[in-house]
């Protein structure tokens, strides 16, 4: 959830300043709910109009996890061949940053009620929300909205899986790879929620995510496809470190989606390679149907 850097040591340093008390709204209670026993894996689940498409990512997306730790949950959605792969769709995760692209579509939901466009305050907070992770301008806009804004927003958006963090801990919003994937088809195509220009606002800042924090689904995109992605990492007491990715990539006859949600993770970066080996081969697969 830190802003703007990505090497080990560097997001050490600032993940002790985080629990120190710097990042209000960021910052997690120690005590956190007992781990849930472990139950039996299940497997990648892959449908597709084209011919092959789902079995060899069935496959691929099967390989890339085989040996590796941790609850991964996993979404892919391509409009172009009408593929879908999921695993644990509906696994609760602690949300991290992810959440900051539903609170930037609930101010724009908001805002289109109003018939408002947003105050250059709002501009300037979102921008630095989603391009650099600022947990400082998330808290703002969090308490900004209130609750009963952002309640409405999910079931407008119908993301009735995600449930949002209690007292100001928008960092610990319960997310599902399912409503992730929900929110990017909202952002990603004409819908009565969110209006064209708050879709093309949203996916213009996640096309602008610092260069740092442009790991994860978009590993390995074909070069032509456009990219928006939104980033979340988190460490606490139990389940180790919460690394997720999702992300929006158009181009090369593809308009597709990929969300991994992980937690359980030894560190950051053990998250990120879990999470690129998968886009990898997203990507590779669908770029050669």
């Amino acid at each position: 959830m830190t802003p703007a850097i990505s090497r080990t040591r560097a997001i050490s340093r600032r993940t002790r300043l985080l629990a120190a008390g710097t990042a209000v709204g960021a910052l997690i209670p120690v005590l956190a709910a007992a781990a849930p026993a472990a139950a039996a894996t299940p497997a990648v689940s892959c449908t597709s109009a084209k011919a092959g498409l789902a079995a060899k990512l069935k496959k691929d997306i099967t390989a890339a996890l085989v040996n590796r730790r941790g609850t991964i949950a996993v979404g892919v959605y391509d409009r172009s061949t009408k593929t879908t792969c999921t695993l644990r769709p509906s696994t609760a995760f602690d949300s991290a940053s992810v959440v900051k692209v539903t609170v930037l579509a609930t101010l724009l939901w908001d805002a289109k009620k109003h018939n408002r466009y947003l105050t250059d305050r709002e501009a300037s907070l979102a921008k630095a929300m989603i391009t650099k992770s600022d947990n400082a301008a998330t808290s703002t806009l969090w308490k900004q909205l209130g609750m009963t804004k952002i309640k409405g927003f999910l079931a407008a958006a119908g993301m009735t899986q995600t449930k949002p963090g209690a007292n100001g801990y928008w960092g610990l919003t319960q997310i599902t790879v399912t409503d992730e994937q929900k929110l990017l088809k909202l952002v990603t195509a004409k819908n009565t929620v969110l209006s064209d220009n708050s879709r093309a606002y949203i996916r213009k800042l996640m096309g602008q995510v610092v260069s740092s924090q442009r790991w994860g689904t978009p590993y390995g995109v074909p070069s032509g496809v456009s990219v928006a992605v939104k980033n979340g990492w988190l460490q606490r007491a139990t389940n180790g470190w919460r690394v997720h990715s999702v992300g929006a990539f158009k181009g090369g006859g593809h308009d597709y989606m990929i969300s991994v949600l992980t937690h359980g993770n030894s560190t950051m970066n053990y998250g990120i390679t879990t999470i690129q080996g998968v886009a990898k081969v997203v990507h590779r697969d669908l770029a050669a149907s």
